[in-house]
């Protein structure tokens, strides 16, 4: 639909896009990414007419954009600038009437019907329909720039071109604003060209990404490849990290503060612990980067706190999360930075293994009750067998900086390890009568002070994970040894 041959030009003498090329599909969301001064309204001006090129070419539907007349592009194509001009007396209303003005003929421009009918539309799907009698100065600079892309869309143009259209909107008209427009370029066939500052809405929200620097092509492709680490700490020069979206297809980028980048040692020998009947409760004077299956905060985080809590065998709740939160609070402890586990083994048989090295430092505390043990590739043939508490519950502490792969990979040994302290021990799963690989209720976590050296892996080859494999075995066979031992005595 849209075709920029080689592209140069900017203000007077000086070129500020250089050789910039790129095309966009009808219904394409087309994002436009680049640090301050790098061209992007530049080039969003050249695109829609508003300054020449000094050299290549812009094509719109076969047609160079410079054989097309004012009211002619207009039809074509609308513009949301980065700043509008607000002085005007104007009400809501008549300021997104103008946005008719392309598509009315003669001297008197006077609105119809169906004028009117595309008015209201543009103003509801803006969300400022209930302002349309208030002067446009009167309104917050978010209304405003809403009423602005109401007056867009009421142009009914092909393509939009949006220079920061999140600018002065809060989190909710930020989503909806781009929730509307991927609905409009899927159902309407509505082409949109937007500069975005948020590389996390870009990368929700845009089907392709062009990556300027310094005028320059950096990037052209889908946001998957566009955001590349290593080339956003470039072009951006900040310190910037890449993860996956939790629930969609997307990257998400997150910021390094320069005061996290830290190489201290001493962090482990720090946590506090204490030890009662009730729970073993633990705790780091900074948050740890964790890792874990536990009751209460499962999956990747950020804690300090971490507690291990008996329970009685008999123990039933209908949301044990729910449940484990009250008792936190009724502790003084603050549930959102912290990991809970429960089990029924006694928890003063637990097991602590510490292991240093020059690179890290490894604390593993593991509790077990081996009364559930299970073998876990028979685990099929027990279906309707009552399993009772038990629960082999594994902390994995480590002063180091673990990659996202080194944590899981921390799970894969430690897994492995405690296999084997079961197996050592000839521990079975008494429906099957097989060996046990573990018990149907086990929990782990792996937390990691993120500073010192990186520690890009944890397999059972690295120094890492034959210091974890190491511990957790030790400790495992240590904490199931004694927990047979006290159930001779019972």
């Amino acid at each position: 639909m849209l075709q920029v041959n080689d592209i140069c030009g900017g203000y007077g003498n000086v070129n500020i896009i250089k050789n910039v090329s790129f095309s966009v599909s009808k219904g394409e969301i087309f994002g436009i990414l680049g640090p301050n001064g790098s061209g992007k309204t530049t080039l969003l001006k050249m695109v829609s007419g508003l300054i020449p090129t000094q050299s290549g070419e812009i094509i719109l539907e076969d047609k160079n954009i410079l054989a097309y007349g004012s009211k002619e592009l207009a039809r074509q194509m609308a513009v949301l600038p980065q700043q509008s001009d607000t002085s005007f007396s104007y009400t809501v209303e008549e300021v997104v009437q103008l946005g008719r003005y392309p598509h009315q003929k003669g001297w008197f421009q006077v609105a119809n019907k169906n004028d009117k009918q595309i008015v209201n539309e543009a103003m509801k799907l803006t969300g400022v329909y209930q302002f349309k009698g208030k002067p446009l100065h009167s309104l917050s600079g978010g209304e405003r720039q809403r009423v602005m892309l109401a007056r867009a869309l009421a142009q009914e143009p092909k393509i939009l071109l949006l220079d920061e259209p999140t600018n002065h909107l809060d989190i909710s008209y930020q989503m909806s604003l781009l929730d509307s427009l991927k609905q409009w370029s899927r159902e309407k066939g509505l082409t949109v060209i937007a500069i975005l500052h948020d590389l996390n809405m870009a990368s929700l929200y845009c089907d392709r990404l062009l990556l300027l620097d310094e005028g320059k092509v950096s990037a052209l492709d889908r946001p998957a490849h566009v955001m590349n680490e290593k080339r956003l700490q470039e072009v951006y020069k900040a310190k910037v990290g890449r993860r996956e979206h939790p629930s969609v297809p997307s990257p998400l980028i997150t910021l390094q503060p320069k005061q996290w980048l830290s190489t201290e040692r001493s962090l482990i020998n720090r946590l506090k612990i204490k030890r009662k009947y009730e729970y073993i409760y633990i705790s780091s004077p900074t948050p740890l980067k964790t890792y874990s299956s536990a009751v209460i905060g499962a999956g990747f985080g950020w804690n300090s706190t971490f507690i291990n809590r008996h329970v009685h065998k008999d123990y039933d709740c209908d949301c044990a999360e729910s449940e484990y939160k009250q008792y936190l609070s009724n502790l003084g402890i603050d549930y959102e930075g912290a990991v809970g586990m429960m089990t029924a083994a006694i928890l003063e048989d637990g097991s602590f293994k510490t292991y240093s090295t020059d690179e890290f430092t490894v604390f593993v505390v593991v509790t077990a009750g081996v009364s559930n043990a299970v073998d876990a590739s028979m685990a099929y043939l027990q279906e309707n067998v009552l399993q009772t508490v038990g629960t082999i519950n594994t902390w994995i502490f480590i002063e180091g900086h673990l990659s996202d792969a080194a944590f899981v990979q921390a799970v894969m040994t430690s897994t492995e390890a405690k296999a084997k302290a079961l197996f050592d021990q000839d521990i079975k799963d008494p429906h099957t009568n097989t060996l046990a690989t573990g018990t149907s209720t086990d929990s782990i976590m792996v937390a990691a002070s993120q500073t010192g050296n990186e520690q890009p892996y944890a397999g059972t080859i690295t120094p890492l994970g034959k210091t974890i494999a190491r511990g957790v075995y030790e400790a495992t066979y240590e904490a199931v040894q004694r927990n047979k031992e006290r159930r001779r005595v019972q």
